[in-house]
């Protein structure tokens, strides 16, 4: 029998008004001890600072945590959350609401270790509104034989606009891990979503005779559920698929279209999946084949680190909703710490969730396009402008935010010289985050790098680096989008990769423009490129930020001139983040 391995996930997920559950847990290895995303220093640090704790993400005033949702107006956010401290175990469901997505208020826990179906862990899951208006949360629970199963669980007082109370269904557990799957592996399930023969249909994800698989379940009252003949979708080139997640998506801006209801035949799908192979997560575009019950692949690609990724940083087990009050499709995701389980223990705290997305298709109909949610922008102060600024090789211009440490930044370049490019190594495709190491910041190329250095110390000993290089090949250029953090802090023991992916800039060539959008929360350095079309998070704990002395530059460092038509700085107030209880 399989050993009971969580997940290093917060798979969020979201009710169809804004129901969202995120789950990110901690893996458990075979032996029960804590297997890490990031390799860990052996000692607490000098130097732990609440000044790390960020500002305008949603964390829990303590303790280590996992997940969020929304229901009549109110978003609520479950999370896993440890309420004997701030490393993995005892995992329970946290829980905190808002009406913005930004400010929080925490309440009671909603769901506990109480049953035999759930005593090893109440872990992620989904939720779904069904009739009447009836929200419904599917978790995946462990019972003390180590196996997974899926369960179901109803709010108490539906009258009650926050939803404090969850109660188990009697039917637990709904779905066993039965016959070719993995009883160690079978977790997450999915918003359901109707098909046109009006049953309810929801995936799980699993590891099916060694690789990994979505299965497909249906339902006529979202109790009683049948696995159907084939898999949703699977691969022969992964292990289990943690956290999937699978939905239309439309190519309006800001537009998000609801699973349940039927679409004009021109939408496509997203089938996305977490890794325990990378600990990243992927995504395929493909359309639905409701006849067959199966996902179809706009592109048959095998080899699963060729597949699009959501974010090419420190981010995992991400989840999508449909915001019914906005008409949008909304991504939540989670991001380890990158520093030390002794300095969890410190600081009394470890996790958070990224800023939530909106998700839409880009024109092309070949990649998503991620963008923050337009709250965040309600925290914007103070703002700088620049434009029209020529930046020579070797520039270096400071953005005179009044704070550097919490800042949003918009700016958008020019290439005036781009036939200029380098040559492209179509080698470097396997290994873009190694790219971005050896041609760092510091590494003077032609067209590149040039972009921000933000969390800078006044003697630049510590940084990190967001930067472009674009290189031509044959009849295109291939953009290069770095978030280094590997001079991000002076302290030992931190893990500091170099992140990065290539884009697909569509008219580059003509319009010769590039953007770059850049969230800065303290440890947080969450970057935007192409418009969206790449997104790198990264945590980073500089030791600076305990004096105050950060700064923000501009800078150019390849040899052609690079223009900034447009510089927009703002200054960010703090959120309010469960700072009470209800």
């Amino acid at each position: 029998m399989a050993t009971w391995s969580p997940s290093l996930l917060h798979c969020s997920v979201i009710i169809q008004l804004y129901l969202s559950l995120h789950y990110f847990s901690s893996l458990i290895s075979t032996n029960g001890q804590r297997v890490f995303l990031f390799p860990q220093s052996d000692k607490v640090s000098s130097i732990v600072s609440m000044q790390y704790r960020t500002a305008f993400h949603f964390q829990p005033p303590q303790n280590w945590i996992n997940g969020p949702m929304y229901f009549n107006g109110v978003y609520h956010l479950f999370y896993q959350y440890n309420p004997n401290g701030s490393l993995w175990g005892d995992i329970i469901w946290g829980h905190s609401v808002s009406t913005d997505l930004i400010n929080w208020i925490r309440l009671e826990p909603a769901l506990s270790r109480t049953s035999p179906f759930d005593i090893k862990g109440c872990w992620s899951g989904s939720a779904t509104i069904i009739s009447q208006n009836q929200p419904v949360i599917l978790y995946t629970g462990g019972n003390s034989e180590n196996q997974q199963m899926q369960n179901m669980a109803v709010p108490k007082n539906q009258s009650d606009p926050f939803l404090r109370e969850w109660v188990k269904s009697d039917h637990n557990p709904l779905i066993l891990p039965v016959g070719d799957l993995d009883p160690g592996q079978f977790r997450d399930p999915t918003t359901g979503w109707l098909g046109p023969d009006g049953l309810w249909r929801i995936a799980v994800g699993a590891e099916l005779n060694g690789h990994g698989a979505a299965i497909l379940y249906k339902s006529e009252d979202f109790v009683h559920w049948n696995r159907t003949k084939k898999p949703l979708h699977s691969t022969n080139s992964s292990r289990v698929w943690e956290c999937p997640d699978f939905y239309p998506v439309s190519y309006e801006r800001n537009r998000g279209l609801d699973p349940s209801v039927p679409g004009s035949g021109k939408e496509k799908h997203v089938l996305k999946m977490s890794l325990t192979d990378t600990r990243m997560d992927y995504y395929l575009l493909g359309r639905y084949d409701e006849e067959n019950d199966v996902f179809v692949p706009d592109k048959e690609i095998e080899e699963y680190w060729m597949w699009p990724r959501i974010d090419f940083g420190n981010y995992y087990a991400s989840k999508s909703f449909y915001d019914s009050k906005k008409g949008r499709r909304i991504l939540w995701g989670w991001t380890n710490e990158s520093d030390s389980e002794s300095d969890d223990v410190a600081k009394g705290w470890a996790g958070i969730h990224a800023i939530p997305r909106s998700v839409w298709l880009d024109t092309t109909g070949k990649q998503l396009i991620q963008w923050p949610v337009e709250e965040i922008e309600s925290l914007r102060t103070n703002a700088v402008h620049l434009q029209d600024t020529e930046l020579k090789s070797g520039t270096k211009l400071e953005v005179n935010v009044t704070d550097a440490s919490l800042a949003d930044v918009e700016v958008e370049f020019n290439l005036p010289n781009l036939e200029n490019a380098e040559d492209f190594d179509s080698s470097w495709l396997a290994d873009p985050e190694g790219l971005c190491g050896t041609q760092n910041a510091t590494w003077k190329g032609v067209i590149g790098p040039f972009g921000l250095l933000v969390l800078a110390s006044d003697t630049l000993d510590e940084f990190t680096a967001v930067f472009f290089r674009v290189y031509r090949d044959q009849n295109r250029y291939m953009v290069l989008m770095c978030s280094d953090t590997t001079r991000s802090s002076l302290r030992e023991g931190m893990y500091k990769p170099a992140y990065g992916g290539f884009l697909d800039i569509p008219h580059l060539a003509r319009e010769r423009k590039l953007s770059l959008r850049t969230l800065i929360d303290h440890s947080v350095v969450e970057s935007f490129g192409g418009g969206g079309r790449g997104c790198i998070t990264a945590r980073v704990y500089p030791m600076t930020i305990t004096t105050g002395n950060t700064h923000i530059y501009v800078f150019n460092y390849g040899s052609a001139t690079v223009t900034m038509t447009n510089l927009t700085a703002w200054s960010m107030r703090k959120a309010s983040v469960n700072q009470k209880r209800a």
